[in-house]
This record gives structure tokens, sequence and C-alpha cells, in this order.
């Protein structure tokens, strides 16, 4: 009877309490159903929006030989990409090297169209050719390009050529030597079913196997006469 009571005189207080309660799980309830929204949002925008990495990258066949990589390591692809190159510093050799690299139509034209997992090279640039200068250099590229949801992307891309000094390779790349040793047995194949270049075989015919069983046949006489005599 005392809880009874208890909960009679003080009715109006638990039902204040009460609601408070309500109220407070219900705040936390929106607060994480926007976290989770919000969450959700990012992840889709993560998994539809386009991303664009410009590296530095040298040619198999001669190392010194350098060009710049461009993908879209995105999961969306870009549209309307269009590039700014600008150099930070080097000065003229920076701007040679710009020069180098961007004498190709897209870079002025822009892309319409990079699909994700699309790559693409810029023309290359021989190291050897006033080396201090270039691998002091530092460019970069503006890129401005679109996703498929229509978001508007912007930013820039710094290339340091620093970070290709002291790059160096031991012999050939595996795919390169294989590619020359199939090149040499088709040209010698070539050569051969033409007629430039003949096979040269030793053939053993019938009769030599006769005559060879001849000789063995007369060397096993001897020796029996031989052990005869004896």
């Amino acid at each position: 009877m005392d809880f009874l009571n208890f909960l009679k005189e003080n009715s109006a207080a638990l039902t204040v309490l009460f609601a408070g309660a309500v109220t407070i799980a219900t705040v936390v309830y929106a607060v994480l159903t926007w976290k989770l929204v919000s969450e959700t949002r990012l992840m889709r925008r993560v998994q539809t929006d386009p991303r664009i990495e410009i590296t530095i990258n040298s040619l198999d066949i001669a190392i010194h030989l350098v060009r710049l990589r461009i993908r879209n390591i995105g999961q969306g692809p870009a549209l309307g990409l269009k590039f700014s190159p600008r150099v930070i510093a080097g000065a003229e050799s920076a701007q040679a090297l710009l020069d180098d690299f961007t004498d190709i139509n897209y870079f002025q034209t822009g892309i319409s169209y990079f699909g994700p997992g699309e790559e693409r090279f810029s023309s290359y640039t021989e190291m050897v050719k006033d080396h201090d200068g270039k691998i002091a250099s530092v460019i970069a590229f503006d890129l401005e390009y679109k996703g498929a949801s229509g978001s508007k992307h912007s930013e820039s891309v710094v290339i340091d050529m620093a970070e290709y000094k002291g790059t160096y390779r031991l012999g050939k790349p595996h795919l390169y030597s294989i590619a020359q040793s199939l090149e040499k047995l088709q040209e010698d194949v070539g050569h051969i079913t033409s007629g430039f270049k003949r096979l040269r075989a030793d053939v053993y015919s019938q009769a030599d196997r006769d005559l060879e069983r001849e000789e063995a046949l007369k060397q096993r006489e001897e020796f029996r006469k031989r052990q005869g005599d004896v």
C-alpha cells in the first residue's frame, strides 16, 4: 500500500521523468539515424565517384624515358576531365619538362569520358637531357571533372620529380626479354620456311643400318675365331 500511495503522490513527477527519458532516447535515436544516413551517403559517393591519380612512370625498355601515368582509381567515370598544368619550381627546366609531358592532344582538349580503371600516358621526356634541372622540378595539374551523379570535383595533383632521383633497374624486364626471344625465334622460323636458311641434318638411312649390322657380325665372327684359336 505504501508503494501505491507513493505512486499516487508522485505521479506527476514520475510522468515528467518518463517523458524526459523518452525524449532523450528519441534524440539519441535521431542522432544515430542521421549518422547512419550520412555514412550510407558517403559510402554511395565513394562507390560512384571518380578519383584521378597522376604518377611518374618510366618505360620498361629504357628507364631514362619517363612519362606520366594518369589513372581513374575511383569507382565511377570522370566526365569532362580538364587539365591545367603549371610549374611550381624549376623555372625553365620545369617548363621544358611540362612541355614534353603535355605534348599530346588530350591535355589541351580534355577527356570527355574517363572510365573507372582506365589509364592513359603522357608523352615522354629523356632524363639524360638536363637531368639535374628536370630532377629538381616540381609541376602540378589542376583537375576539374564531374561524376556520373553530376557532382563537381576540382583538385590539384603535384608531381615532384625528386621522387624519381636514384631510380635504377638491373637487367632487362622479363616480359621485354621474352618478347625479344619470341621475335628472334619467329625470325629464324621465317628464314627456314622461306628457304633463306636451311637446316643441317645428318640422315641415317636403312643402308647405313644394314652396313652397321654387317660390321657387327664380322666383328663377332672374328672374336669367335680368336676364342677358338685360344
